[in-house]
């Protein structure tokens, strides 16, 4: 079987928009390179009602570690997943963000406009194959012949691809339906795919409904899929003491998340659809103990980001091997440090 799409039409138009909206600008020759009152302007999205980015935005955290290199945060919309982003980057809109190795890999194939310059150890517990609970999908030699939900070229693929070859299946055994992530999840509750390959935003609400588990998870089926920080070419090349702050603030601030995770949930509200809820937070935060912070990128991590590179050649997801080595940042040569 072949993979197709599903198609939202206004989904792709809201995008669109959500990108022209997102763009501010000036270009880089200064692009983003300084306000009226000459501090550098930082476009970097927020994490909505929990992360990381969402408590340094309610406790000025971040705004006060940019001030040290006379940088200020502009804050451009809630993260989401990387594709989109990616696109933002290489079209000046955005200078930070953050996703996965394997969605980095695929976007830097097509318009390589930013690096990378931090990594987070993959997620083991929070992303995987979710299958509902009265499924008859036992194993993943069990997929043979079903609807798998991915969302193309990232972290969804990988995790779908990386369990088959686990387990010698041919991808052509099974149907690959794409759609975008927040398109999926009444999809998959009405049975009109049979399982979904995603990550923890939206596995942990499926978990927590107790209609649905991971047949296997990222840790299972030995994901190499690293967290990625990634920054615009021309703003590193420009502001490397900047691009040295955020990732100290980054590193900083994961270990103290990885010591109390339940100070990094409900940061704005506690109610309402950007709430998370008791049964979510009971399994968001083992999955956020075990997460690794934001760390400098070694070549133990090169080796491991090439072998994805690799896998999704293999795969057929990009036109060949893509050396990602020359958009990798050593922070450790950036100026400026810690505290």
């Amino acid at each position: 079987m072949n993979p197709r799409w599903l198609p939202s039409a206004a989904l792709l138009t809201a995008a669109l928009l959500g990108l022209a909206a997102c763009g501010s600008s000036a270009g880089d020759g200064g692009a983003a390179a300084g306000d009226r009152a000459g501090q550098i302007e930082v476009r970097i999205p927020e994490d909505g009602n929990s992360g990381l980015l969402a408590l340094a935005k309610k406790d000025g955290s971040l705004a006060k570690a940019l001030a040290k290199v006379n940088a200020k945060v502009a804050w451009t919309g809630t993260a989401g997943p990387f594709a989109p982003a990616a696109q933002q980057l290489d079209a000046d809109a955005l200078d930070f963000a953050q996703g996965s190795i394997t969605s980095a890999t695929a976007a830097l194939a097509q318009s390589p406009g930013f690096k990378l310059f931090a990594a987070v150890a993959p997620d083991q517990l929070g992303e995987g194959i979710l299958v509902k609970n009265d499924s008859p999908i036992k194993t993943v030699q069990d997929l043979v012949g079903k609807k798998i939900a991915v969302w193309h070229g990232g972290t969804s693929e990988y995790l779908l691809l990386k369990a088959l070859k686990q387990n010698d299946i041919p991808v052509d055994r099974v149907e690959r339906v794409y759609l975008q992530p927040n398109q999926i999840a009444p999809v998959f509750n009405s049975g009109q795919v049979d399982a979904w390959s995603t990550w923890g935003t939206y596995a942990v609400p499926q978990l927590a409904d107790r209609n649905a588990h991971f047949l296997v998870t990222g840790g299972q089926v030995g994901s190499d899929n690293h967290a990625v920080w990634t920054v615009r070419t021309k703003f590193a090349d420009a502001h490397p003491a900047v691009v040295k702050a955020l990732y100290d603030y980054l590193h900083e601030a994961g270990l103290k998340q990885q010591q109390d995770p339940a100070a990094y949930l409900n940061v704005k509200t506690t109610a309402g659809p950007e709430a998370v809820s008791p049964a979510q937070q009971a399994i968001q935060i083992p999955i956020d103990k075990a997460k690794g912070t934001a760390q400098p990128i070694t070549e133990a991590d090169l080796t491991r980001f090439h072998s994805v590179a690799q896998f999704f050649a293999d795969q057929g997801i990009t036109k060949g091997f893509f050396d990602v080595k020359p958009y990798l940042i050593d922070v450790n040569t950036l100026p400026g440090s810690a505290g």
